[in-house]
């Protein structure tokens, strides 16, 4: 699939929009996206390490770069390059090395901005996956875009459950109320499948850690959204993995994606089974040893 390409040259005054872009030693994948952002007033790289590649790539294209080490606990990757890097625009735009912003998304955003109330916009990704975009399931959806200052991602207290640096199941929480930008952008999951199966082993520990942290502090319960505390409620059960990929791959139509939307839902429905089974496993054994982060060793994505 031929990736988004906008048109600069005939593009108007750059969006008043900061692009804040976490990596994590991430050359292709940052080739590729950062000429697709000259429509944004300012991008930011975010790198985990002092890497002279990074630097390179982001002053060749006019990019601002830094360097955030997490040692665990609050805050994250994008927490922290939001509070610090002094960002002047009336918003912030919160993007992955892997995603892609659209000809039609940008054009969008210049139709919105000007006249919105809104303090925050959701946005939604169609997903890449051997080599296919799928067009049906149920597509990637987050909250990435939001008036500068007016919110913040959820402050959790992550003591080192994974040596995940950046905020990737933390929510941000904004001050006002939230739009939609219907124009998707592309997330790009063109890793390999074996990467894929790491990373996801990853968030699965994640996600389970984070499920049994909160049954162990119920008056925190209260606040997660109406969809997180659906989704705490289900994902421990062991019959919710192929609920989803029946509503994925059926009642969502992810079938008409072909072969990589059959895959693509089970997969995903696996991955739930972990976060169930490891859920199970952390409850039976409480004081299991868990991943210890050392300065410098996170991981983006």
């Amino acid at each position: 699939m031929a990736e988004p390409q906008l048109d600069r040259a005939a593009s108007p005054a750059p969006l008043p929009v900061t692009v804040i872009l976490p990596v994590r030693r991430e050359p292709a994948q940052l080739a590729d996206v950062l000429p697709l952002l000259g429509d944004f007033a300012r991008v930011i790289v975010v790198e985990s390490a002092d890497d002279p590649v990074t630097q390179e790539l982001a002053g060749r294209h006019g990019a601002d770069f830094r360097v955030f080490s997490w040692k665990g606990g609050y805050p994250k990757k994008r927490t922290w390059a939001a509070r610090t890097c002094d960002v002047t625009t009336p918003w912030m735009l919160f993007l992955d090395a892997d995603e892609r912003p659209t000809p039609g998304f940008v054009d969008e955003l210049r139709r919105t901005l000007p006249t919105t109330n809104a303090a925050g916009f959701w946005l939604t990704y169609d997903t890449v996956f051997l080599g296919r975009r799928l067009r049906f399931g149920i597509p990637q959806r987050k909250l990435a875009l939001m008036r500068t200052g007016a919110g913040a991602y959820e402050s959790i207290d992550d003591p080192g459950w994974t040596d995940l640096d950046m905020e990737v199941h933390e929510h941000l929480v904004v001050d006002g109320t939230v739009g939609v930008i219907r124009a998707r952008l592309v997330h790009l999951d063109c890793k390999t499948i074996d990467a894929y199966v790491r990373r996801h082993n990853t968030y699965a520990t994640w996600e389970a850690s984070r499920h049994v942290a909160l049954s162990n502090t119920p008056e925190r319960r209260h606040e997660l959204t109406l969809r997180q505390r659906v989704k705490y409620r289900l994902v421990g059960s062991p019959v919710f993995p192929p609920l989803y990929f029946v509503l994925q791959y059926f009642v969502r139509l992810g079938f008409l994606d072909g072969g990589a939307g059959a895959r693509f839902a089970m997969l995903k429905a696996g991955y739930f089974a972990e976060v169930g089974a490891k859920i199970a496993e952390q409850r039976r054994h409480p004081h299991a040893a868990r991943p210890q982060i050392a300065a410098g060793n996170g991981s983006s994505r």
